[in-house]
């Protein structure tokens, strides 16, 4: 009889170590979901950093040029056209760059979104259990 006794606590052992080798597997692959949430975090705010920078850069050089062109408008040739155009592009760079940086602040994806769904499917599961 001990011995059924002992190949019950063995199981029983096996059973307890199976479970928290699950337990600590799920915390492992939560816990790597939740880094790469923060890396993409991280790299949607350096790239929306990055487009304000360049947005504002080319708003302010059209805005200096804008300013040279009202300065030159008094003058005759070619210098109007030249300075209208660099005017122009700059203008229309910056305001793409704006709009660009509007667009993906709207649609940044929500923050832990992939581990808050896979949390929600292991509440899920555990509960039909």
């Amino acid at each position: 009889m001990p011995e059924n006794t002992s190949g019950t606590s063995k199981g029983l052992l096996d059973s307890l170590a199976a479970l928290v080798a699950t337990l600590v597997a799920m915390a492992h692959t939560r816990l790597d979901l939740l880094s790469t949430d923060l890396e993409d975090e991280r790299a949607h705010l350096f790239s929306v950093l990055l487009w304000t920078l360049v947005a504002l850069f080319c708003l302010g050089i059209g805005l200096v040029l804008a300013t040279l062109l009202l300065v030159v408008a008094f003058w005759d040739g070619q210098r109007l056209l030249v300075l209208g155009s660099l005017t122009g592009l700059f203008l229309v760079a910056g305001g793409a760059a704006w709009a660009y940086v509007g667009h993906k602040a709207r649609t940044k994806p929500r923050l832990f979104a992939a581990s808050l769904s896979e949390l929600r499917k292991d509440r899920q599961q555990l509960s039909q259990s």
